[in-house]
C-alpha cells in the first residue's frame, strides 16, 4: 500500500533539504564531479551515435575523450594566451580610448564636454578605474578562482570523473530507474524524460550556438582587422547564453572600439555592425531552431532569475546547477499545475457545462 501524501511529502522534503545542505557545505569538493558530470551529460548522445554506428561503448568513450583533450590543448596552446593578452591590452587602452571619447564629444557638443561638468567627470572617472582596478580584477578574478577549485586537482578530477561517467552512463541511470519507488515511477520517468528534453534542448543546444556564434564573430573581427577582436567575439559567444544579450553586448563593444579604430573610415564600423546583425540573423533564423528548437520552457527570465538566486546561495557551484535546476522546476510546476487542473479544488463538485 502507498504511503499517505503527507508521509510522502515528509521523505521527498528531507531529501531536498538534504541536497541543498550538500551544496552549502560540499559546494567546493564536489564541483569538480558536478562539471565532469555535466560534461558526460552533455557528451553521452554522441557516444549513443558512435554505439548506433558500430563501436563499443568504450571504444565511443576513448575515442570521445581523445577528441576533447585534443581541443582543450589547442586552446589552451592557441586561445587562452591570446586572449588574455588582448584583455590585458583593452584594460591598458581604456585611458587613451576615453580621452578620444572625450576629444570626440569636445568637438561636436562642447557644452557636455565643459571642465566640471557631469559627463567629463564620469569619463574621467571610468577610464581611471578601468585602468587602475582593471588588471588587479582580472588577476584577482583568476587567483580566486584558482584558489578555490584547487586548479590542479580541478584539472585532473573532470576529465577523469567525465570519462567514468560517460562510460558507465546508460548502466547508472538503469540502475537509477530500478531504485524508483514502484507507486510513483511512471510519473517519475515522464516528469524526467520532461526535464532530460528541456536541458537537451536549451543547455546542450544553447551552448553549440554560444560555441559556434563565438567563434564565428571572433574570426570574422579577427579578419577585418579590429584590435581585441578575439576577446570580442568570446565575450560575444558566451553572453550568447543568454538570449539576446550575446549580440547586444558584444555588438556595443565592437562598434565603441571600431569607432575609436576606424574613426573617419565609415565603412569599416559599418562592416562591424553588419557582422553582429547577420550574426543575430544566423541566431534567429538558423542555429537556434535547429540546435536548441522550439520553446523548451526555460523563459529568460526566469533562467536570470535562477542564476541570480542559486549563485547568491552557493556561489559558482549554484550557478553551475541553476539551468539544470530551473528546469525542473519549471517542469515540476507545470506538472503541478496540471494537476490542479484536474483535481476538485479546481474543477469544483459541480460537472462542467458542455454548452
Amino acid at each position: 500500500m502507498a504511503l499517505p501524501v503527507r508521509e510522502q511529502m515528509k521523505y521527498w522534503g528531507v531529501a531536498t533539504a538534504v541536497f541543498l545542505l550538500l551544496l552549502w557545505f560540499l559546494g567546493d569538493v564536489i564541483l569538480p564531479f558536478l562539471v565532469g558530470g555535466a560534461v558526460a551529460y552533455f557528451l553521452d548522445p554522441v557516444a549513443d551515435r558512435l554505439e548506433r554506428a558500430g563501436l563499443s561503448r568504450a571504444a565511443a568513450t576513448v575515442l570521445i575523450s581523445l577528441g576533447a583533450a585534443l581541443v582543450a590543448l589547442l586552446a589552451a596552446l592557441l586561445l587562452v594566451p591570446v586572449a588574455v593578452r588582448q584583455l590585458a591590452d583593452l584594460v591598458a587602452a581604456a585611458p587613451e580610448i576615453s580621452r578620444s571619447v572625450q576629444g570626440f564629444l569636445t568637438e561636436r557638443f562642447p557644452s557636455l564636454i565643459d571642465e566640471g561638468s557631469t559627463l567629463r567627470q564620469s569619463l574621467d572617472g571610468v577610464a581611471e578605474t578601468i585602468r587602475a582596478k582593471g588588471g588587479a580584477l582580472i588577476n584577482g578574478l583568476l587567483s580566486s578562482a584558482l584558489n578555490v577549485i584547487n586548479a590542479l586537482v580541478f584539472i585532473v578530477v573532470v576529465p577523469v570523473v567525465a570519462f567514468y561517467l560517460l562510460l558507465d552512463w546508460d548502466r547508472m541511470i538503469a540502475r537509477i530507474d530500478e531504485l524508483l519507488p514502484r507507486d510513483h515511477a511512471p510519473v517519475i520517468r515522464r516528469l524526467a524524460g520532461e526535464i532530460d528534453r528541456v536541458l537537451a534542448g536549451f543547455v546542450r543546444g544553447q551552448l553549440s550556438v554560444c560555441m559556434i556564434l563565438g567563434a564565428a564573430y571572433a574570426l570574422a573581427l579577427i579578419v577585418v582587422g579590429l584590435k581585441y577582436g578575439l576577446v570580442v567575439g568570446l565575450v560575444a559567444g558566451l553572453l550568447t547564453f543568454i538570449p539576446y544579450v550575446g549580440s547586444i553586448v558584444g555588438g556595443t563593444l565592437a562598434i565603441g572600439l571600431a569607432l575609436f579604430q576606424f574613426w573617419g573610415e565609415p565603412w569599416m564600423i559599418g562592416i562591424v555592425g553588419a557582422i553582429f546583425v547577420a550574426g543575430q540573423m544566423v541566431e534567429g533564423n538558423f542555429l537556434t531552431p535547429k540546435l536548441v528548437g522550439g520553446s523548451v520552457g526555460l523563459h529568460p527570465v526566469w533562467l536570470l532569475f535562477a542564476l541570480s538566486a542559486f549563485g547568491t546561495l552557493f556561489g559558482f557551484v549554484g550557478m553551475l546547477v541553476a539551468v539544470p535546476m530551473a528546469a525542473m522546476l519549471g517542469v515540476l510546476a507545470r506538472f503541478a499545475v496540471e494537476q490542479y487542473r484536474e483535481g476538485r479544488l479546481y474543477r469544483g463538485l459541480v460537472p462542467p457545462d458542455d454548452d
